[in-house]
């Protein structure tokens, strides 16, 4: 039996009884009346929506309207369902259809892109491991043997790696591991730096109009003068390390213009000397064979690289800051570590029995170069410890080599006064600068050194010349001091020069 809604007189969808009347609402509209008048619409009495009660029942199926019952209204019906069925397939299959092209698009192109990226990966590796060993890729002409000055591959005889002592550690997979880390840092530092030169740098119209700013003749002894290499302090440009004739060195801040303290040790004279870039620490290295690692605080010596039999003629520090290359006249170049003072590895060239008088390792730290007293300029490969490249083309005992930022140019100085460029890429030397043209006596070559952006090179012999790289154009002389000058250095962005000579002075050079 059907229940009624005494207002609508319709089955209703969500019945309800009142208690006040007994009488079957739609819900719906029981609950307007009562909103509206609050009373039962059959008998008047109060009555509010809270007394209704629900009745359940079945769902209520209408029936069909009686146009729908008729053979061609259902025909139609099902005509129209068969019509939206085979709509809504056609639809399914054009989008499947565009749906196919596009992932047959996006995997052709995946495709040609792993494989450019493939390639582009192998010709990247390629060019790394040519620069990192020097050996020319393919595709790059070698020189003609008619080119003057051009870079010769190394020799056939193997280097000979003297065997580890007590006490040393060796090469071992950390520490390889660790120099690989490091270089793969400045490759991409170098990478993401680009081309673009600083901001901050000091232009060159600017640094050709440097002059001298101040002059420290008291650093070191009278009695034995000169001082024979300098540093500067990368973190804070206004220490200078300073070593001398006198077998001390010295740590001065030209900004207070005192001495922070004076290192003695050695029982020779300090011919070269390094400041840690980020710690208080420096190197100093002697004739006396031993190299010296001092804490600037405290003045005192920490540890002492005995790494050489002869006089050690150039140290160099890693870009780690944790190992030191030293040369010497003993004919060996070493690795050590700065923390313990132990001899990782020691290397010689049995092909060439001549001394070493420089040392420098290129900006990523995992070549470097040595200079020989017989004019040659050898390229080494860290990790496997082997001359990988021989630059010929000097006359006399090299005197300086140095790495420029961008890490494809070296320069090169020896006793024929000339300095000398070379591509490391090509292994081909590309510019020559002559420097005894201008002089009766023979120039003196004693240091080389680029800026920290490789925009600039100082060269540092009978006077002070200041060259803007790529153009090579001489911005600037400098002829104060009054015998030969010794070393030479770049503040930050090149915002001063600093200097010593054998006339026991530093002098500083800006605007």
């Amino acid at each position: 039996m059907a229940l009624i809604c005494s207002i609508s007189n319709e089955v209703p969808e969500h019945p309800v009884v009142s208690p006040i009347s007994g009488h079957v609402f739609e819900r719906r509209l029981i609950e307007k009346f009562v909103s509206e008048n609050g009373t039962d619409p059959m008998n008047g009495e109060p009555l509010s929506v809270e007394q209704l009660v629900e009745i359940k029942v079945q769902p209520t199926v209408k029936p069909r309207p009686p146009s729908a019952t008729s053979i061609p209204a259902i025909l139609k019906a099902l005509q129209d369902e068969w019509d939206a069925c085979m709509l809504h397939s056609f639809t399914l299959r054009q989008q499947l259809q565009t749906t196919r092209q596009e992932l047959s698009h996006a995997l052709y192109q995946h495709d040609a892109a792993c494989r450019v990226i493939a390639r582009l990966t192998k010709e990247v590796t390629a060019a790394r491991e040519a620069l990192a060993t020097l050996k020319p890729q393919a595709g790059i002409a070698v020189p003609a043997p008619s080119v003057p000055a051009v870079a010769q591959p190394a020799a056939a005889a193997e280097p000979m790696e003297m065997a580890a002592e007590p006490g040393e550690e060796g090469m071992t997979e950390e520490i390889i591991q660790k120099l690989q880390d490091k270089a793969a840092v400045l490759t991409a530092e170098r990478k993401k730096r680009g081309k673009k030169v600083p901001e901050e740098l000091m232009p060159a119209e600017s640094l050709s109009n440097f002059k001298q700013q101040a002059s420290h003749p008291g650093l070191h002894s009278a009695s034995i003068p000169g001082i024979l290499s300098m540093d500067i302090h990368t973190a804070d440009t206004s220490k200078i390390l300073t070593g001398g004739a006198d077998k001390n060195a010295v740590v001065f801040d030209k900004e207070s213009e005192q001495v922070v303290c004076i290192l003695k040790g050695h029982r020779q004279k300090v011919n070269n000397v390094l400041y840690h870039p980020s710690e208080n620490l420096v190197f100093t290295a002697s004739p006396d064979s031993t190299i010296r690692v001092w804490g600037v605080p405290s003045g005192q010596c920490s540890n002492i690289i005995q790494a050489h039999e002869g006089a050690v003629t150039g140290i160099s520090l890693h870009a780690t800051g944790d190992f030191l290359l030293s040369a010497s006249e003993d004919q060996f170049w070493a690795f050590s570590d700065v923390r313990t003072g132990r001899v990782l590895t020691k290397v010689t060239d049995e092909s060439s029995k001549t001394s070493l008088t420089c040392a420098q390792f290129h900006p990523d730290g995992l070549i470097f170069g040595t200079g020989t007293d017989d004019s040659q300029v050898k390229i080494w490969d860290l990790k496997e410890r082997t001359n990988v490249a021989n630059f010929p083309g000097h006359s006399g005992p090299i005197t300086a080599i140095a790495f420029s930022e961008n890490g494809y140019y070296l320069a090169t100085a020896a006793d024929d006064s000339m300095v000398k460029l070379w591509d490391l890429r090509k292994l081909k030397n590309f510019k020559t600068i002559a420097l005894d043209e201008r002089y009766e006596d023979r120039y003196e070559i004693k240091s080389l050194c680029f800026d920290q952006s490789g925009t600039y090179l100082a060269v540092a012999g009978s006077d002070i010349r200041v060259y803007l790289c790529k153009q090579w154009q001489e911005l600037v002389v400098m002829k104060e001091h009054t015998a030969p000058v010794t070393s030479i250095k770049f503040g930050n962005h090149a915002s001063f020069l600093a200097s010593t000579s054998m006339d026991r002075s530093l002098k500083i050079y800006g605007l």
